[in-house]
């Protein structure tokens, strides 16, 4: 299990439940493990989620993005649901940007 911080300082968890259960899913992801620390720890924007979780997204080449789906469950805890590659980013801006970082 590895523990990266959120912009919001909030430890968040990658088990390897978890990232079986993504590599499993989107099998293009197997590569991408750092990527998916990096993307929670230096985001390129966060994205409001469906039921208080977040998406974090960074952009890895010109036009496609690491998405990553965690919850922050309190001030010391939180945990990375899934994460997959996409391009299609306006999908994502429709659900209403939280933070964004500052160039």
């Amino acid at each position: 299990m590895d523990i990266v911080y959120s912009i919001n300082k909030v430890p968040i968890r990658l088990t390897e439940e978890r990232w079986f259960h993504i590599t499993e899913g989107h099998s293009e992801m197997a590569g991408y493990y750092y990527t998916v620390l990096e993307c929670i720890e230096a985001p390129n924007v966060i994205y409001k989620g469906i039921d208080e979780e977040l998406i974090a997204v960074k952009e890895i080449e010109n036009g496609k993005f690491t998405a990553v789906v965690y919850k922050e469950l309190s001030d010391v805890d939180g945990f990375i649901i899934t994460a997959f590659l996409t391009k299609r980013i306006n999908q994502l801006e429709r659900r209403g940007k939280i933070w964004e970082k500052q160039i």
